[in-house]
């Protein structure tokens, strides 16, 4: 079953969107036919994603892998290219350093699919990503990628928190979700809000601006337990020190509407966070600080121009880790 993963606040109501002209991109080479000549990016797919990890990164439009419950169209293969690299140096590649690539190999997803445009829905909010059965990733809006890496399709983020926001913590999210399926977390983690989930109601008033206070480190969080905790990991794993002792303060207050929460969202927050942090580390031998370090210094690299994100050299087979 597809499961939504995260959902986002549509304020970007005067955005338009422009079809692609024959300029933009060669059709052959994002419209799936039935043969088609390798092209560069092809082969450096093969070298990247396929041969070191079985991952299948498809960027070519195919209809039977999209979403019919939604208009959606090809993804531009410049962005493409940048997304391929943007989900092997931030996402793969850290789990190799952290742990070991046998590990990566082992249980990262096996295939990515691209969208073009957000996932537009009728209640003001787009979607992001989805996944299905743990196995498979849908990155949406590959099309508005440069105006997230230069900082110009939502002001309001910078480079780095628009890169989460929209893509990374997605892929972070969905890959606690696999690891979750095959060892399950423990069930104290269940225990701390066991009756402050609202499920569908998390974009709603007052849990979409209430959620620190109820113990929750963001308002997709309040779903159901599953979502918190792959939550929980996205968002300590791609955000520093500084923003985390912010959202701390923030939550450090009672939230009163409840009259059976005993304990701030600090204290609740905090709660969470070292179940997660025994579990990652006791079960996968993650350093959930470690992963963070990781992350946050290979998204400098590729803020501060150090990763080529066009680059399609052929190393001969080799996987080589720029750190």
């Amino acid at each position: 079953m597809k499961k939504y993963i995260y959902l986002l606040p549509l304020v970007l109501l005067s955005l338009t969107l422009t079809s692609c002209s024959e300029d933009d991109l060669d059709s052959t080479s994002v419209i799936t036919v039935d043969s088609y000549e390798k092209n560069q990016f092809d082969l450096w797919l093969e070298e990247n994603f396929r041969n070191p990890y079985n991952i299948d990164f498809k960027y070519r439009y195919e209809e039977i892998e999209s979403d019919y419950d939604y208009y959606t169209v090809p993804a531009k293969i410049e962005g493409s290219i940048k997304m391929a690299h943007l989900v092997k140096y931030l996402c793969i590649e850290t789990y190799n350093e952290v742990v070991d690539i046998d590990f990566t190999r082992s249980y990262f997803p096996k295939m990515f699919y691209l969208h073009g445009v957000w996932e537009y829905q009728n209640n003001g909010s787009i979607i992001l990503g989805t996944a299905e059965g743990g196995k498979k990733i849908i990155l949406a809006g590959i099309n508005f990628l440069d105006g997230v890496l230069d900082g110009t399709y939502d002001p309001s983020y910078t480079i780095e928190e628009g890169l989460n926001h929209y893509y990374i913590k997605t892929i972070h999210h969905e890959f606690t979700h696999i690891l979750n399926q095959t060892k399950d977390y423990p069930k104290s983690f269940r225990q701390v809000t066991p009756s402050s989930y609202v499920s569908d109601s998390q974009f709603s008033e007052p849990y979409r601006s209430q959620y620190l206070k109820r113990g929750f480190i963001t308002a997709y969080a309040q779903t159901n337990t599953n979502e918190d905790f792959a939550e929980m990991v996205s968002v300590y794993v791609t955000h520093d020190a500084a923003w985390w002792k912010a959202m701390m303060e923030a939550a450090d207050t009672m939230w009163e509407d409840d009259p059976d929460q005993t304990q701030t969202g600090r204290v609740l927050i905090e709660q969470k966070l070292d179940i997660v942090r025994e579990y990652m580390y006791s079960v996968w031998n993650i350093d959930i600080d470690k992963l963070r370090d990781c992350v946050l210094r290979r998204q400098s690299n590729v803020v501060t121009g150090k990763v080529d994100l066009m680059d399609l050299t052929l190393n001969g087979g080799t996987v080589e880790t720029i750190k």
